[in-house]
């Protein structure tokens, strides 16, 4: 019972000491990451390019890069890549050197906040990340949400806040 205090107290402080992150009360942290998705090309940040020979999608610029250093590519084949200048005369390349059923796929970085994440202080939101890193990206962060209109979160958001917990041990000794 009185390290369950002790754990009360030593949270009660955390929560009264805190960042708020500008979030309002009643408060709790998760976790941000940010994802790539499919969009239309207009408002495309980058480009991915899916081979079907290897059953997968790369980020096409990393692609390029990365097929230039490590394929053995024919003479002709390199010559032919200092030509590409955008997208689409990527694609035409690849079409010709790699997989002619490749095909590019526009994206764009959206945030989101992680299933399955909730924490009732920052500290333990950044421990998680810390612990759990190669689950996220590096652009992981902590992130500060309310819990709005939910007079239970608040009221026990409150009690943890302000309750004398010492008030316990002094009933218990009258007992």
């Amino acid at each position: 019972m009185n390290k369950d205090i002790q754990f009360l107290k030593e949270l009660q402080n955390e929560l009264q000491t805190q960042d708020h992150d500008s979030q309002a009360a009643p408060r709790f942290w998760s976790v941000g990451d940010y994802k790539w998705i499919r969009t239309s090309e207009d408002n495309a940040e980058r480009f991915s390019v899916y081979i079907p020979e290897d059953g997968e999608s790369y980020e096409l610029e990393s692609y390029l890069k990365d097929i230039k250093q490590n394929k053995g590519l024919s003479s002709e084949a390199l010559e032919a890549m200092e030509d590409i200048e955008c997208e689409a005369s990527a694609l035409d390349w690849i079409h010709e050197y790699v997989d002619s059923g490749a095909d590019l796929i526009p994206e764009t970085e959206v945030h989101y906040i992680c299933q399955n994440t909730m924490f009732l202080t920052k500290a333990e939101a950044k421990q998680h990340i810390k612990q759990n890193h190669y689950h996220y990206t590096k652009k992981v962060h902590t992130y500060a949400m309310t819990a709005w209109r939910a007079p239970k979160v608040e009221r026990l958001l409150k009690i943890l806040e302000t309750f004398d917990w010492d008030s316990l041990g002094k009933e218990g000794d009258a007992k």
